[in-house]
């Protein structure tokens, strides 16, 4: 954990390097927040980097969700996820899925894809497989207007979480 006045007080590319992992592959969030320090909290901090999301436009936007890995995806398989993902789908036991969950997982994940152009994102702490399969069965039909504000909702929550792990008031 890094102390937030430490936070506060790091050179500018050093703030964007402590923060880079808390929106996945978009260290370009933190490098936007970085001019507006010291943050109070952990919470104005948040809302900083939030509102750099959402000042970014719809192409940065969907750049920031088709960054995430798919859950239980070729990246978790293959090893390569970020240290972050990985811990949250172990937490969710995405590692340890059945068969029939994982080709569940699978086929969801594709239709998901095929329908909307980029990976079904959940905040998935606190969630189980069955959760987690469940949600997605219900998003997958979504509209996809409806599903980009879905999934910058679940990176909101994402970034929250690792903040919190990252960064002592």
């Amino acid at each position: 954990m890094i102390a937030l006045a430490e936070l506060n007080a790091l050179q500018r590319d050093a703030f964007i390097g402590a923060l880079a992992g808390i929106f996945e592959h978009s260290p370009w969030v933190p490098a936007g927040a970085a001019a507006t320090r010291p943050y109070p909290s952990r919470e104005a901090l948040h809302a900083a980097m939030c509102q750099v999301v959402c000042e970014a436009g719809v192409e940065a936007q969907l750049g920031l969700i088709r960054a995430h890995p798919e859950l239980a995806g070729k990246a978790a398989i293959a090893g390569e996820l970020t240290a972050h993902s990985a811990s949250e789908q172990r937490g969710a036991g995405l590692d340890q899925c059945t068969p029939a969950e994982y080709a569940e997982l699978v086929e969801l994940n594709r239709r998901y894809r095929e329908r909307h152009g980029f990976p079904f994102i959940l905040a998935v702490r606190g969630h189980t497989r069955a959760s987690i399969i469940a949600t997605l069965r219900e998003r997958v039909e979504q509209p996809t207007e409806a599903e980009i504000a879905t999934c910058l909702e679940q990176i909101e929550k994402i970034a929250r979480l690792r903040l919190d792990d990252l960064v002592a008031d």
